[in-house]
């Protein structure tokens, strides 16, 4: 058996900075994010942004927490830019420690893997949830509790009490079955909640905890009489993992006897409604320390990445060799804004563009909540961040693919008027209307959107929108060449407007017919010819 816990263990020391071969289960993931104060956060990144940034496929990359309370926090900090920005460095305390301390470091991975089942999840529910009240018949269980103690007594002396006794088994019996869906409701939640007491005894010893100490400590002695009232979730445990059925049928009899389950059951419930506040201190503190341990993982796992700058200058913006850490072999790009205008992104399809918005996006993001930036250096002022980039028809809701983009379109124009300096993040704006009126609108609201110190990184192929922002927007394009009669992109970003599209080019190399795309490309001439806009049509 003492082998088996050894190789266990390796196994655990040796995955546990790897990426997770699990599934995901963001509805409790999120739990943690979802109770949370956001009353004091810079910004609450929005669902559509995590749709168009793969926000999910970026955090199942990032994650390498080794327990359920550290996934809840590491997805909550991704989640919340901070209003201050010595927040997002308060980790690195943390991941310092453990640096110079290896060996803690495992025994803390052994101990957090204990939080790793998910019953862990519903700790949520200890410290936010409605506990079960007493109802107003319970005076009666301690006082036949009382009367099996004194009945028993007397039996040593008048075996005639054995009687009596058969029938006070029978009603206990009855309370004790009805207090079994109780200890249901808690079954996931209590037995995790002692250990996270546990590991919390664990954690000071180890002096892990740094600044917090203090407060850590006292929490988890408040928390002592808690472990001590649920001890019965800590014995079944152990009956069910380590003693025969016979054991555990005397256990459950003396339980019944003096009705010790729901006795002890609502003196926990008690002592965890008066010490929520305790739980929150002692959950907050272990989950910090493992979501120190994935982003110090995260940055292991990269081929590079530098801690950010965030200026106090809002027109201070320059990014060296930034890249997207979620593909396998990245193209970095640099850009710094020395003209302190929004970015124009011209180019063919699949050159690059919505990709290396996306890489500043989510590096706008990784910068002001963990310190990370996936490039080698990485200056920004404090941001908070938007997009509409994966706008999608929503036939359920009758919405059209233009309405749902103007729906996202009217939030950013609203954050514009909060005080703030936000990032916008757009590809193709307006894809679904007409020509003159897509282009019209779109340079009356990008114009609008870059405002005020506002940064906009869209992407377009309208090339009539060069002349018309050349004001308040500088141009970057990526680009492409044939090779071997095969379109090879390089991915780099490169200043100016993109004057070549490859949408007909693509139909060559896919055989379409001669008669098909000679005919495109007349016409695509004729087309470029008469679609000059007019001041009348604008």
């Amino acid at each position: 058996m003492f082998s088996f816990f050894r190789s266990n263990n390796q196994e655990i020391l040796k995955s546990y900075n790897s990426i997770k071969n699990t599934t995901f289960d963001f509805e409790k993931i999120g739990l943690f994010y979802t109770h949370q104060d956001k009353s004091e956060v810079l910004q609450v990144i929005s669902d559509r942004s995590l749709e168009d940034l793969d926000f999910e496929n970026l955090f199942m990359y990032l994650d390498r927490t080794c327990s359920k309370v550290g996934q809840q926090y590491l997805y909550a900090t991704l989640r919340t830019i901070p209003n201050d920005k010595n927040r997002r460095t308060h980790f690195e305390p943390i991941i310092g420690f453990l640096k110079a301390n290896n060996k803690i470091k495992q025994s803390i991975v052994l101990a957090l893997n204990r939080l790793n089942k998910p019953g862990a999840y519903y700790l949520q529910s200890l410290i936010y949830g409605k506990n079960i009240s007493k109802p107003g018949w319970f005076w009666l269980i301690p006082l036949f509790s009382g009367f099996s103690v004194a009945i028993l007594i007397m039996a040593f002396i008048y075996p005639v009490f054995l009687l009596i006794f058969i029938p006070l088994f029978c009603v206990n019996l009855v309370f004790h079955f009805w207090n079994k869906k109780n200890i249901l409701t808690y079954s996931n939640s209590i037995p995790q909640l002692l250990i996270l007491i546990d590991i919390t005894k664990k954690m000071l010893k180890s002096g892990v905890m740094l600044d917090h100490t203090n407060q850590v400590r006292t929490s988890y002695e408040s928390l002592n009489d808690i472990a001590k009232s649920a001890i019965f979730f800590k014995i079944e445990s152990a009956i069910n993992s380590e003693l025969g059925q016979l054991a555990e049928f005397l256990i459950e009899i003396v339980k019944i006897v003096f009705l010790i389950e729901p006795i002890l059951m609502f003196k926990t419930l008690k002592s965890i409604e008066s010490k929520k506040e305790d739980i929150y201190i002692v959950f907050n503190g272990i989950a910090k320390v493992d979501a120190a341990i994935s982003i110090s993982s995260f940055r292991e796992s990269l081929p590079f990445y530098c801690f950010p700058e965030i200026s106090n200058d809002p027109k201070n913006f320059r990014v060296k060799e930034v890249y997207h850490p979620l593909i396998e072999k990245p193209v970095s790009n640099s850009f710094i804004n020395n003209d302190e205008k929004s970015v124009l992104i011209s180019g063919s399809n699949m050159s690059g563009k919505t990709t290396f918005i996306r890489t500043i996006g989510l590096n706008t993001i990784l910068a002001q909540t963990i310190n990370t930036a996936c490039a080698e250096s990485f200056t920004i002022p404090k941001l908070r961040v938007y997009s509409a980039i994966r706008i999608s028809d929503d036939i359920l809701d009758a919405t059209s693919y233009y309405y749902e983009e103007v729906k996202t379109i009217k939030k950013m124009i609203e954050a514009c008027q909060s005080g703030n300096q936000n990032m916008f993040l757009l590809d193709e704006l307006f894809k679904g209307t007409n020509t003159v009126e897509r282009i019209a609108s779109a340079k009356a609201v990008l114009s609008y959107l870059s405002s005020n110190g506002n940064l906009v990184f869209v992407s377009t192929h309208d090339i009539e929108l060069i002349e018309l922002l050349k004001t308040s927007y500088c141009y970057y394009h990526f680009t492409e060449s044939i090779e071997d009669g095969k379109l090879w992109f390089d991915y780099k970003l490169r200043s100016g407007f993109a004057v070549h599209t490859n949408a007909i080019k693509i139909l060559e190399l896919n055989d379409f017919p001669g008669e098909i795309t000679d005919e495109a490309k007349k016409l695509a001439k004729g087309i470029k010819g008469i679609s000059r806009l007019t001041e009348e049509g604008i």
